[in-house]
């Protein structure tokens, strides 16, 4: 029997509708098996201890300990685990993060069912999937930096906040939450050596970033 039609396929994610969509595109294509589904990372580790699939679709944000968090928990007691992010988060800090922490494969929410397909194909067959967009910043990281050394959502806000946009308005137009708002826009302080949103906007139109 050809090893493809052997792959076994455990997914994290706390979204019933999304879960349950994955698990139908997954069962239905020739090839590969969904063995486990969890809505917890707690809960994949406690089952996982005694059952390694050959792939695990990770998302990120989870009820208590997040998707980054448990990589390496899941590396303690499964090491050969091939563990594929799956999630809407494209911040190069959380890209990076994952894949420090022994993820060998980060796709994005939203991508082609043929897209997943291939990317698990490719991990099970020893790749590393990537969605393009994460692709682009993980080969940005090896080439010459611009000056500003600002990520494309960092640019985002900071754009936002040249418009005059709160960070709760920030927050909801990007979908996510307000902590990670105020994050960027400390990083951004960092990165151009500035310490108010007007100095930083000041600096960005006078770059022509923004």
């Amino acid at each position: 029997m050809n090893k493809l039609s052997n792959i076994k396929i455990s997914i994290v994610e706390d979204d019933a509708l999304i879960l349950k969509s994955l698990q139908q595109v997954l069962n239905n294509a020739e090839g590969f098996h969904v063995t486990g589904t969890f809505f917890s990372a707690e809960a994949a580790l406690e089952i996982l201890k005694n059952h390694c699939p050959d792939v695990l679709l990770l998302d990120i944000d989870l009820p208590g300990i997040s998707g980054i968090e448990a990589i390496p928990k899941l590396k303690k007691i499964q090491p050969e685990l091939n563990i594929v992010m799956l999630t809407v988060h494209e911040e190069s800090d959380l890209v990076f993060s994952a894949l420090r922490n022994g993820a060998v494969g980060y796709l994005v929410k939203g991508s082609s069912s043929k897209f997943l397909l291939q990317g698990i194909r490719d991990v099970f067959d020893g790749g590393a999937p990537m969605s393009p967009s994460i692709a682009r910043q993980v080969i940005a990281s090896f080439t010459p930096q611009t000056e500003h050394h600002l990520s494309s959502r960092e640019l985002e806000v900071l754009e936002k906040l040249s418009n005059g946009t709160n960070n709760r308005q920030i927050a909801e137009d990007l979908y996510v939450s307000t902590n990670t708002i105020k994050a960027h826009i400390k990083n951004i302080y960092k990165k151009l050596h500035v310490n108010s949103r007007a100095e930083a906007v000041s600096k960005a139109i006078k770059k022509g970033w923004i």
